[in-house]
């Protein structure tokens, strides 16, 4: 029987990101939003409230939590790294737009500017083709990725991660995509069933092998790319919902995260949860018990609520049903 060892997530984009280039980042997307929507939004007055000084001593909670997470893992050298997060209009297109895919191509490489790598990263075929197989005999409608254009992994939730916490592209990988942005996305109760069915793949994988779970995106942000024609709330370009992030971080902080699957389509989009769906997944893999760390903080000047945590699994039999 195999065994899920570690359970990582972090947010993505501004996360990994030093503070230093927050304005001009900020600046793109509030121009990018108003290439698709033709209204530039204004600036958050409480962008005006942060300062580049203290921005960089609460980030450093945040590239502390990171390096924990990469150095962990290198510690850890699991046998594979399962890595969970969306894609925006990367690798996909409208075209077609998968609630859940799995990638079961050989190798590829990270192809975005948001991720400062080159490496060739190969993936771990059997446990891909094993998700992929179980998923579908078990009623999940997966696509499956046999490859990637020019074999680039261009999604950002994806290859932002692999850069930090894989430098070398030592440790085989397996992309598995949750759609998040675009409206309407997988509902958070069949993340968490899909998380449950990665628990499940586990152990039904060779006795001895060890597999890692990094969940990327979240938390609250409001961007160009979110699903402004679902929303109908009172939030625009850059708020942040801090009360509800932290209501969440309550959750996780006292190993309740499974009541996040409680949640519906309507909650995370009303909140700027969106992505929070990764999360939720991997809590579904997990069982419920509290996060070993976990930091959280809010930057309007990055357009976001960032957090980073990790699990140490509970053994399977010993889990709540």
């Amino acid at each position: 029987m195999g065994t899920i060892v570690a359970g990582l997530a972090s947010s993505h984009a501004f996360a990994f990101m030093e503070p230093e280039q927050w304005d001009e980042f900020r600046e793109k997307n509030r121009r990018m939003l108003q290439q698709r929507s033709g209204v530039l939004p204004p600036v958050q007055d409480a962008v005006h409230d942060e300062d580049l000084a203290a921005n960089r001593a609460r980030y450093a909670r945040i590239r502390g939590g990171l390096d924990r997470l990469r150095d962990g893992l290198a510690q850890l050298r699991p046998d594979a790294l399962i890595v969970i997060g969306d894609d925006q209009d990367e690798n996909f297109t409208t075209a077609n737009v998968p609630q859940i895919a799995v990638h079961v191509g050989a190798e590829f490489e990270l192809a975005t500017p948001l991720a400062q790598s080159r490496a060739r990263h190969r993936v771990h075929r059997e446990l891909a083709m094993s998700i992929l197989e179980q998923g579908v005999r078990e009623g999940f409608d997966i696509a499956s990725l046999g490859s990637f254009t020019d074999d680039a992994l261009k999604s950002h939730a994806h290859a932002q991660v692999l850069a930090h916490v894989l430098p070398e592209a030592d440790i085989p990988v397996v992309l598995v995509f949750l759609n998040a942005i675009h409206h309407p996305a997988i509902e958070p109760s069949r993340c968490e069933e899909f998380g449950q069915l990665l628990s499940r793949v586990a152990q039904s994988r060779p006795e001895g092998e060890r597999i890692a779970i990094y969940a990327s995106g979240g938390w609250s942000h409001f961007t160009a790319g979110y699903p402004w024609a679902a929303y109908r709330g009172p939030h625009t370009h850059g708020a942040i919902d801090t009360a509800f992030d932290r209501e969440v971080l309550q959750l996780l902080e006292d190993g309740e995260g499974r009541k996040l699957a409680e949640l519906n389509d309507a909650d995370l989009l009303e909140h700027g949860e969106i992505e929070l769906r990764a999360w939720i997944a991997l809590v579904g893999a997990l069982g419920d018990r509290p996060a070993d760390f976990i930091v959280y903080e809010p930057f309007h000047r990055a357009l976001m609520g960032m957090a980073v945590a990790a699990w140490t699994p509970q053994p399977a039999e010993s889990r709540p049903s």
